[in-house]
């Protein structure tokens, strides 16, 4: 795949010297989206099929269904052997839980880094073990996308870190997640106003719940902006809706948002603010559990228990993130074992598959 995206593109400008007073060095041009999705374009049977999708994903956030979504799969999509695998799996259990619940699996592709150093997912790296080529990140993480679907039949998720990157996998997405050192960021905010499907707004490390919401607010509304070199203008995006998952206070400890009492004071900020189909995904792992992969399910749990309990939790309750893969844990890179996170560790698929049926079972 590395050879071919080089040879598809190697007419392109190479090796632009580092201009005066900028300390990047250009080096080279990569294919515009455009060319990307007409070289690898999804099956017009798939595109349709999506459509369809799409608009079963939008009826739980407007409320006309009574489903729940469950966004789960690797914290990063770093091999796509393994993570075929594990999704295969996943749409088995998919059909016999689709009276209940709409499953996306998580294609994280990009991953935010802290300090910036550490693997920042397939965009950069295709293999984990070699060093980074932006360009067959970009082959390959539109070719995995477009292979879940076409060969699972499930539709995907993925973290949309570099907004201007978004169009070459626009067509393959049914959402799209915003992290929490993103949700400030007003290209962020800008271009999630102008996606047709639910993107979810995560809380910031910090915890201020306002900020998210302005995010969701920022995103429901129409804009005109600069993208991609382009004057453009959006519509607005009314399935903009928050994610909690958990904070950091002041001395660097993990404190949990998923609560009782923090999604009741969510539903009362809501009904304050006004804003389009009030809606809320729980992401179950990081802060929220410390990244205590295990927490994931217990938390999914009162979660659950808080619904039976308010109707206003309920309605607002629209599901869950879950970071989930076929072996428990987390390893380093280049220990090698097959369906085991290299980033945040995750949950095992025997307690994956327990934890859906038992969901499907609650809501």
């Amino acid at each position: 795949m590395q050879n071919q995206a080089k040879q598809l593109f190697n007419k392109r400008f190479v090796g632009a010297s580092m201009q005066k007073g900028n300390k990047m060095e250009f080096i080279r041009k990569l294919p515009i989206p455009k060319e990307i999705r007409e070289k690898y374009p999804l099956r017009t049977e798939w595109a349709e099929k999506k459509v369809e999708f799409d608009r079963e994903v939008a009826k739980i956030f407007t409320g006309e269904s009574d489903k729940k979504l469950l966004i789960i799969g690797p914290c990063s999509a770093d091999n796509e052997d393994s993570v075929m695998d594990y999704v295969t799996r996943l749409a088995r259990v998919s059909e016999k839980v689709s009276d209940k619940l709409v499953i996306i699996p998580r294609i994280y592709t990009n991953k935010p880094r802290t300090t910036g150093e550490g693997y920042k997912g397939m965009l950069h790296q295709p293999d984990p073990n070699k060093e980074s080529d932006m360009l067959a990140g970009i082959v390959a993480i539109r070719q995995l996308h477009k292979r879940v679907i076409e060969e699972s039949g499930m539709f995907t998720a993925d973290e949309m870190l570099y907004p201007e990157n978004y169009q070459y996998l626009y067509d393959l997405l049914s959402y799209v997640a915003i992290g929490a050192r993103s949700v400030e960021n007003q290209q962020h905010r800008l271009v999630s106003s102008g996606i047709q499907i639910p993107v979810g707004m995560k809380n910031p490390t910090g915890g201020d719940i306002s900020v998210m919401l302005n995010s969701v607010l920022a995103a429901q509304k129409k804009h005109t902006f600069l993208y991609r070199g382009w004057e453009v203008r959006s519509e607005g995006n009314p399935l903009a809706h928050s994610i909690l998952r958990g904070y950091v206070n002041k001395h660097g400890e993990s404190i949990p948002n998923y609560h009782y009492e923090d999604i009741e004071h969510l539903c009362a900020e809501y009904s304050k603010r006004g804003l389009e189909n009030p809606a809320l995904i729980v992401d179950c792992n990081h802060s929220n559990s410390g990244k205590k992969y295990m927490e994931q399910v217990r938390i999914a749990k009162e979660v659950l228990h808080s619904c039976s309990l308010n109707s206003d939790i309920s309605k607002i309750f629209k599901g869950f993130m879950i970071e989930s893969y076929i072996e428990e844990g987390a390893q380093k890179i280049g220990e090698g074992v097959y369906g085991k996170s290299i980033t945040d560790p995750c949950l095992g698929w025997d307690d994956t598959e327990k934890f859906i049926y038992y969901m499907a079972e609650r809501v």
